[in-house]
């Protein structure tokens, strides 16, 4: 194959992109789903003026050493800036979800870490292994630590002292926002919709291999004085809200430094993230030791409400898992401009707030005016409804309780809901 071919089986880009994933992973959850890569384009890095020097290297060889990257202990900060788009309002904190509002108070990283999904914030991250992973969110005034060691994961709050404790991660040995994560849906947990730092995010990006993408590599960079090339992920088709992907990987051990994604309409990046400081030694035994300070309120997490997916004991899903509010799930269509169709249930549309003092509504005012910020009434042969938009994922709710969600624009949601009538 020549260098300059861009085309690459799917297969064999599967292939490289399942090799190896021992990298030790990071809670740094951002609003992003749904994103598809990539055939893979076999262009070259060539430096611009004032970035590294490194060997030549293709977009094959770059997702290789991705793929193939061992470096399990590190220590470091990052810093995450996400910027869907969506509206502020002073009285949206009246419903908004608050670190307090889920099983083990403020605390509990399910709610809390959900704040990392917009905004700028700064983190500091460490690493040794599988088995020992620490996260810190730091405030002007408090930190918020989520801390796992072997079956421990401990997460505590500066601000309210208090502490979440729970000993399931430790099953199967799984890191900290991986798989044991994601079966237990706890500290360890970032949802599965937001995935961790630039080395998950790039693993998200580059996991679901089609035609619909290429990818290339356009120079090289410096990141947090890190030697890195740039490894690009663009989409062939139109319709998409994703311009653009820029991983900037480290030319030495292939771990991925920073993660940007841009929006196709323009304008500064929905999802920046990446270190500004980062070491790739062992850290300190001693970083990743926590006993709870003297008079914090600790809360026990026994696991026995619920399997971690969202269903109570007898299979059922509890309020506020995804299939408790939505059924029938489809995909309409491939790559980038997929499309999820789901069910409301009862056959409703968007919910409405009380039409009167005292009256009994569906939603509170703040979040109807929310809700209502969002939207475009549209129509079309599957009858009416409203888009909501972000800057990233935007959905169409018909009036009659169908859902159409994809990062995809407004006509492509609409001709997809006339197409599914």
């Amino acid at each position: 194959m020549a260098p300059n071919d861009s085309a690459h089986t799917t297969e064999e880009a599967r292939d490289l992109v399942a090799g190896r994933r021992k990298a030790a992973r990071y809670l740094v959850p951002v609003g992003v789903a749904g994103v598809a890569a990539a055939t893979i384009g076999l262009v070259p890095a060539l430096a611009a003026s004032g970035d590294p020097d490194l060997p030549k290297i293709s977009a094959q060889q770059l997702i290789e050493k991705i793929a193939a990257s061992d470096a399990q202990q590190l220590s470091g900060t990052v810093k995450i800036n996400t910027d869907l788009g969506l509206p502020s309002f002073g009285g949206l904190g009246s419903f908004a979800p608050k670190g307090g509002g889920g099983k083990g108070g403020s605390a509990s990283p399910d709610s809390k870490l959900m704040e990392l999904a917009s905004g700028s914030h700064t983190l500091r991250v460490a690493a040794d292994g599988p088995d020992k992973q620490k996260l810190s969110v730091l405030d002007k005034a408090s930190e918020y630590s989520v801390v796992h060691s072997g079956d421990d994961v401990w997460a505590y709050d500066s601000a309210s002292n208090e502490v979440y404790h729970s000993k399931r991660a430790g099953d199967g040995k799984k890191e900290l926002g991986g798989d044991a994560a994601e079966r237990h849906g706890h500290p360890g947990k970032a949802p599965e919709s937001l995935p961790t730092t630039p080395k998950a995010l790039a693993e998200q990006a580059l996991k679901a291999v089609d035609p619909t993408t290429s990818v290339t590599v356009d120079g090289t960079s410096h990141v947090a004085g890190r030697d890195a090339y740039q490894l690009v992920i663009k989409p062939k088709q139109s319709g998409t809200t994703v311009g653009a992907i820029r991983i900037a990987v480290d030319a030495k051990n292939g771990v991925p430094l920073k993660f940007t994604l841009a929006p196709s309409g323009g304008g500064k990046a929905v999802i920046d993230a990446g270190f500004t400081k980062v070491d790739f030694g062992k850290p300190s035994a001693s970083t990743f030791d926590f006993t709870p300070p003297k008079g914090a309120k600790v809360t026990q997490d026994d696991g026995k409400g619920h399997d971690g997916r969202g269903h109570d004991k007898g299979g059922r899903g509890f309020k506020g898992s995804p299939d408790s509010e939505f059924k029938g799930v489809n995909v309409i269509g491939k790559g980038w401009n997929s499309i999820a169709r789901l069910d409301v249930p009862g056959g409703k549309g968007i919910p409405t707030a009380p039409s009167g003092k005292g009256g009994k509504g569906d939603v509170p005012p703040e979040a109807q005016k929310f809700l209502n910020s969002l939207g475009d009434k549209v129509t079309g042969k599957f009858g009416s409804g409203t888009v909501f938009k972000t800057r990233l994922i935007n959905a169409l709710v018909t009036d009659d309780g169908k859902v159409f969600v994809g990062a995809v624009n407004k006509d492509a949601l609409v001709n997809a809901a006339n197409a599914a009538k």
